[in-house]
């Protein structure tokens, strides 16, 4: 029963207390009990989230004036700005990670049937990273370039599962840090397809991809060197010119990666412009090869759109361990607004749903009657016992 819940609870609920709680024990540091739990720390980051609050003080301040509704919410005791501080920079960011990355599991199933391209059995993820910056004094491991003295900033890297818009993987990492190197971290899926830009040209990582049964669509770099091995049929009324299977030439090239690979030219009539991808995969036709690298767009719409409604590009601390901290959490809150809009078939956007819940955490309403009110609930009914003014 939802009676005398708040909608922050009960958002909360979607998240299973014994699995935090392992967790927990998981990635805990040392053997001491927290006086300020876990539990809270996660409630006191994802209020800041969901409310849009810029400050440790900010939070501080909007959680006291809410007095007892706390305590029915899961958070026990005042929360000051200091203690906040001291918990996101000394507790294993990991917790968050992995809470988040259980809730995607459970998002995934929820969203296995909005399928983009039904013809294809794997799964297909885009990958790409984005540049957050930052106050080098504030800041000084983030350094965005080795040779530079005066600017810094992190890297937010993530694989995105085109097919359901939810993020699969996440890591912060120094802007110094190049994007092919987060290809070393991830574990890929047989049959699934990898949508990357040029920047992930490196032929002995997109070997392993290979090798590990799955599929990658590249953009080629200009100058690429190669021997063409066979041609293949084309339609050019649908804007595919070339479709070769080609072998790179250069040798370090070569040795990264010794086996054919197939090499497609398409002409975007849209733009007026001529793309050329790579592809380990020989059984889709070139236009749906072209198709679903376009699919590689939605990742950039992600990190649009995360910027602008979630808390990732100020943040609350400055080490490492903080800005994972708050990085985690954030991508915890969409999952569970994006679980929220599934369970209860919600027609509105993401973006509403937050609207909605910013200024109603606090009601004790069933969540579903909140989010899908639309007009305001007044009694209009004439009542004749009630005297009217001009009949005094």
């Amino acid at each position: 029963m939802n009676i005398d819940r708040s909608v922050f609870s009960q958002l909360m609920d979607q998240i299973d207390p014994y699995e935090f709680r392992q967790l927990v024990r998981r990635h805990k540091r040392g053997g001491r009990k927290y006086r300020f739990t876990c539990w809270e720390q996660f409630l006191s980051m994802a209020f800041a989230q969901l409310t849009y609050r810029e400050s440790l003080r900010d939070i501080e301040t909007c959680l006291h004036s809410l007095g007892g509704k706390l305590y029915h919410s899961g958070i026990r005791r005042e929360v000051s700005r200091s203690t906040l501080a001291y918990a996101n920079e000394h507790r294993p960011w990991q917790i968050y990670r992995d809470l988040t990355l259980s809730l995607i599991a459970r998002a995934r199933v929820l969203y296995q049937d909005d399928r983009l391209m039904t013809d294809l059995d794997g799964a297909v993820y885009a990958l790409d990273a984005t540049n957050i910056e930052l106050c080098l004094k504030l800041f000084p491991w983030a350094k965005a370039a080795h040779n530079q003295k005066t600017t810094a900033g992190i890297k937010l890297h993530a694989q995105l599962d085109v097919q359901s818009n939810l993020p699969v993987f996440a890591r912060v990492s120094e802007a110094a840090m190049h994007e092919v190197r987060i290809l070393d971290e991830i574990l890929f899926e047989p049959g699934a397809f990898y949508i990357v830009d040029r920047a992930y040209t490196d032929f002995a990582r997109l070997n392993k991809i290979d090798r590990a049964g799955a599929f990658f669509v590249i953009r080629a770099k200009k100058g690429l060197r190669f021997m063409r091995v066979a041609s293949h049929l084309v339609d050019k009324a649908w804007g595919v010119r070339v479709d070769q299977s080609i072998r790179l030439v250069v040798p370090r090239s070569h040795e990264g990666y010794p086996d054919c690979i197939r090499r497609i030219k398409f002409f975007d009539l849209e733009q007026e412009r001529s793309f050329i991808f790579l592809t380990n995969n020989f059984v889709l036709d070139a236009l749906t090869i072209a198709e679903l690298y376009h699919k590689r767009w939605t990742i950039e719409l992600f990190f649009k759109w995360i910027k602008q409604h979630l808390r990732i590009k100020a943040f609350f601390g400055t080490s490492p361990n903080a800005v994972n901290t708050q990085v985690w959490i954030a991508l915890a809150v969409f999952v569970l607004v994006a679980i929220i809009k599934k369970e209860l078939k919600l027609e509105a956007s993401l973006y509403t749903i937050l609207q909605i819940l910013s200024v109603t955490l606090f009601e004790k309403e069933p969540i579903n009657q909140v989010l899908t009110r639309t007009q305001p609930l007044i009694d209009n009914e004439y009542n004749p016992n009630q005297l009217s003014l001009f009949n005094l």
